[in-house]
């Protein structure tokens, strides 16, 4: 396809195993953990993304004429929107209300995680032109074949969204909390940079934290060991109960994960008295490391904050990273030095008239969004005497 021609040969995949690892892998690149066969595999294989729990694999795949992949996205059939956190609840009801039929749709995502990430997977460093397209047409295509109400892709980066958006797809925006690192040498060179009572505020969280003899390990590789697994696990689902959610995540997954993915798993967990009451897992990629769950069996102050917020950045700034993603939600990060920052999300919708509606509440919601963005920044920890990462606030932008 150097001229930009169509490709030879395109596919719809029932699961991600359909395609070798290392052709997979090939498009998805290294540098984030989530859109790597071996996530997706774990997800599949263990039953959390199946037809069973409303996320049914539909895959895209597109080979050259040597049968090699040149372009994937990982797409699955919902049922419902459980597990996306772009929430078009409101949107399912509305259709349905109108004598429309919202479900089943299409999810361009990644089950269960609300991280940036690449959805129209090239095979690079230099991918062949009309690739990104063609998988964007194979998309549409695929959503129009099936009769589905809509196509919705999650958490792509800003320029595969605003590539989306010039082929037509409703541009929709929300934010998250991250913490920027810009080269930190120690937790005390960040504090440095914050107003005197946010620095006092959070010495003062991380003393709390452990002063009712609670211990803390950060533990990567093989020293995750399956107990280790077993507890994070009960972690969990105590989570899940609480917020009378549906436990998708299974022991078996957890298994998979340390198996395949144990060098980029970074689980923090805390002790008392020799057993485990809580942990933060997180995922690292090449320039972030992502919060992904957290769960507890014992309430102790600041301990939250200390697993999910304060330990991940001590483990970014040794490791070198750029920042943290503390995931969905959560407005209480921004006094904890985690700025808001745009995600994305686009957005294909079969009925004009409906596709009309969306695109007018769409166009308000990002007004609402950028302004929210900018007066919590405005509202941040840091010091006002002068801008950037060292002299207190950062620029507006960030």
């Amino acid at each position: 396809m150097p001229d930009g021609s169509e490709p030879v040969t395109v596919k719809v995949l029932s699961g991600v195993d359909e395609i070798a690892a290392a052709e997979w892998d090939a498009c998805a690149g290294p540098d984030n953990p989530f859109v790597s066969h071996a996530f997706l595999s774990a997800l599949e294989e263990t039953g959390c993304a199946s037809r069973v729990t409303g996320w049914l694999p539909r895959h895209l795949a597109i080979e050259d004429e040597a049968g090699r992949l040149i372009g994937a996205a990982p797409m699955y059939l919902k049922t419902h929107s459980y597990g996306e956190y772009v929430f078009d609840w409101g949107w399912a009801e509305a259709y349905e209300r109108a004598g429309g039929k919202y479900y089943p749709k299409l999810q361009a995502s990644i089950p269960f995680t609300p991280v940036t990430g690449p959805r129209l997977l090239l095979r690079g460093p230099a991918p062949e032109p009309g690739v990104a397209n063609a998988l964007i047409a194979g998309m549409v295509e695929v959503s129009s074949r099936l009769g589905v109400s809509s196509l919705h892709v999650t958490f792509p980066t800003q320029e595969q969204w605003e590539l989306l958006g010039q082929r037509g797809f409703l541009l929709r925006q929300g934010q998250q909390f991250h913490w920027l690192n810009p080269g930190y040498g120690t937790f005390d060179d960040f504090l440095a940079t914050l107003a005197s009572r946010k620095r006092k505020a959070i010495r003062k969280e991380r003393r709390g934290a452990l002063g009712t003899g609670i211990t803390i390990e950060t533990l990567t590789g093989a020293d995750i060991k399956p107990r280790h697994w077993d507890a994070f696990h009960a972690f969990y689902i105590d989570t899940v109960s609480r917020k009378w959610g549906h436990p998708y995540l299974s022991r078996a997954f957890f298994a998979r994960l340390g198996e395949t993915l144990g060098d980029k798993v970074v689980l923090i967990m805390a002790a008392r008295d020799g057993r485990e009451i809580a942990g933060a897992l997180n995922l690292r990629g090449a320039d972030a490391l992502y919060g992904r769950n957290w769960g507890c069996l014992e309430d102790h102050k600041f301990l939250h904050f200390e697993l999910c917020y304060y330990r991940a950045m001590d483990f970014a700034i040794e490791a070198g990273l750029a920042r943290v993603e503390a995931g969905a939600g959560g407005r209480h990060k921004v006094q904890r030095g985690y700025l808001p920052q745009p995600t994305y999300s686009a957005h294909w919708i079969r009925d004009a008239h409906f596709r009309a509606v969306v695109g007018r509440f769409l166009d308000e919601e990002r007004r609402e969004v950028d302004f929210e963005r900018h007066v919590l920044t405005r509202h941040g920890p840091f010091r006002q005497e002068g801008p950037g990462p060292k002299g207190g606030q950062p620029e507006e932008e960030m």
